[in-house]
């Protein structure tokens, strides 16, 4: 039920992020989808990469990002608002990647990788590490939240990088 409950709230706070027209408002739904992905990580016992969404996104990239827009809201004395697009074009895309990359992963056999088959043996010996361990599951069972997370730190440099140019000069 709290999974239901976390992946609800990501997602509406997702679709109210890239709806909305105010920056500053999209910022904030950002950092409710970032906490609710937090908790989602933490029910699938994924606690290392849940704390890695805490300390980078939540942490680094989301309040890096929170400045800048407040700090440029106003240009002019004139809000800095979002221009409107082809929305339409744009979620029939989204929908069409969605499927393909669903598609893919699907029926994708991650079990018969031979680099996977190979990991089995321990390199570290009698060391105690959990890196190994957390890297195999990385590259496996959690590939699809870590790469979004990937591309939400990908999204995220590119919008900051955009909000920081000297938009007069384009």
């Amino acid at each position: 039920m709290l999974f239901y409950i976390f992946a609800l709230l990501a997602v509406l706070s997702g679709a109210y992020m890239v709806l909305t027209r105010n920056l500053l408002y999209a910022g904030f739904a950002l950092l409710v989808t970032l906490l609710s992905v937090a908790g989602i990580y933490v029910l699938l016992f994924a606690d290392f990469v849940a704390v890695t969404q805490l300390m980078i996104y939540v942490g680094g990239v989301l309040v890096l990002i929170l400045f800048g827009i407040m700090l440029s809201s106003r240009v002019h004395d004139q809000s800095v608002l979002s221009e409107s697009v082809n929305k339409v074009w744009g979620t029939v895309i989204t929908f069409l990647i969605l499927v393909g990359l669903s598609h893919t992963i699907l029926h994708a056999n991650l079990s018969a990788l031979p680099w996977l088959q190979a990991a089995d043996t321990n390199v570290l010996g009698a060391q105690k590490s959990t890196v190994q361990t957390i890297g195999i599951k990385l590259m496996t069972d959690f590939v699809i939240p870590f790469e979004l997370a990937s591309l939400l730190l990908l999204i995220a440099l590119m919008g900051a990088a955009y909000i920081a140019t000297d938009k007069q000069n384009v």
